[in-house]
């Protein structure tokens, strides 16, 4: 017989990646092999507060008790069935997300890119059947410091050179402008324009929040244009910011809603566009496709996290917990904070940088047992599960205290 593997510690596991995987990242140096909740676990039993949740995807935190069960339930029966056919779940799946967002329509796709990409084609496809666009000259008008994800034609209309460089050449038809600022975008703005896609919120560029009136004002420039609206709720949407999506906070309604990452549950990849029947109907058979979006098991844990947000407790709580993280980052500005961002259970902090950069401070923070993630310079990104406790949350901005004044 042959002897089982002997377990590899995380040092060992870190050097085993090195050879075999792609370096597209540059993972702080944990291996986690179990989570539950707010906490993960390393390899050696090392326990820690992720103050992450993946970029939002684990709004409701690891493994929660109702999305695994949904997750076993559906394994147990089926799993895939391509659109090729119907399945039993998808109906349910995609009148309740609907029905949550106060849309008509619901495209399910897989990843966030795969949203974003489909939500540009969509809008394409709406200005020249619709519009009277003529054939390929549709714009798009994005923001600068966009993040909507790594394809091509997304990495294309980036201002991150980090993303963008070596990856041409790029799809044309995009035109970038500063965020929150309206004259700018009126601007950029004419008879050729098929949407103006956004971020109520800028998560990667630091949590970057526009001024009060900006979402109001791209809904009623683009309504006076006849162009569309497409928010980019991949990771403001879903409950993070007190809301169920971010543009809520003013009276907005826009014609596309991009969905991904905590719409999975941290169990699936599950992303959609959601949006109005007059522009989501302009897909026909054969135009548009994907063979995984809307399986049966990802219309069954994306039914059970709409479940859970139907209740509201969990946009309840990211606007109770959301004051507390403020008043704790307000009381470290001058104490190794600079200035910070912050809306619901997310925040972009500004650390001093003579403090160090952001992957550094996550270093220390790390070994003080908090996962956090840097961006750019100096400034880090909390957002924490959904389900975190007032204590928890506390204890994390007591930890980033102690590493900033220490």
């Amino acid at each position: 017989m042959t002897a089982p593997a002997r377990p590899r510690g995380s040092e060992e596991l870190i050097r085993a990646e090195e050879p075999v995987l792609a370096h597209n990242y540059h993972p702080l140096p944990v291996v986690v092999a179990r989570a539950e909740g707010a906490w993960v676990e390393d390899v050696e039993g090392r326990r820690y507060l992720d103050m992450l949740a993946g970029y939002s995807a684990l709004n409701f935190g690891h493994r929660h008790p109702a999305l695994v069960e949904a997750a076993h339930r559906q394994l147990d029966r089926l799993t895939l069935t391509s659109r090729a056919f119907h399945n039993d779940r998808l109906a349910s799946f995609a009148e309740r997300l609907a029905a949550l967002t106060g849309t008509d329509m619901v495209l399910p796709m897989n990843t966030g890119a795969e949203a974003v990409e489909s939500g540009i084609k969509v809008a394409r496809k709406w200005a020249y059947d619709v519009k009277g666009v003529p054939r390929d000259r549709a714009t798009i008008v994005v923001a600068a410091d966009n993040f909507h994800g790594r394809t091509t034609t997304i990495v294309g209309f980036s201002t991150d050179d980090t993303a963008r460089s070596g990856f041409g050449p790029f799809a044309p038809g995009f035109r970038i402008v500063p965020y929150n600022d309206l004259a700018a975008l009126e601007a950029a703005v004419d008879e050729t324009t098929a949407a103006v896609l956004i971020e109520p919120i800028q998560g990667e560029a630091g949590v970057n929040i526009p001024d009060d009136g900006y979402l109001a004002g791209v809904r009623e420039l683009t309504r006076r244009a006849g162009c569309l609206f497409v928010a980019d709720e991949i990771q403001s949407g879903l409950g993070r910011t007190g809301r169920t999506l971010a543009v809520e906070h003013e009276p907005v309604v826009p014609d596309l809603v991009l969905l991904g990452k905590a719409l999975g549950g941290g169990i699936v990849p599950v992303s959609a566009v959601v949006g109005s029947r007059e522009v989501l109907g302009v897909l026909r058979p054969g135009e548009h496709g994907s063979t995984f979006g809307g399986n049966p098991l990802a219309a069954a844990v994306g039914t059970a996290v709409v479940e859970l947000l139907e209740t509201g407790e969990f946009q309840r709580r990211a606007t109770e917990l959301g004051a507390v993280l403020r008043e704790g980052l307000a009381a470290l500005v001058g104490n190794g904070v600079v200035g910070f961002r912050a809306r619901g259970l997310w925040a972009g902090v500004d650390v001093d940088p003579a403090l160090g950069t952001g992957r550094e401070v996550s270093e220390r923070l790390m070994r003080e047992g908090v996962l956090v993630k840097d961006t750019h310079g100096s400034t880090i990104r909390l957002a924490p599960p959904l389900t975190v406790t007032g204590a928890e949350l506390e204890g994390a901005l007591g930890t980033l205290e102690k590493v900033l004044t220490s």
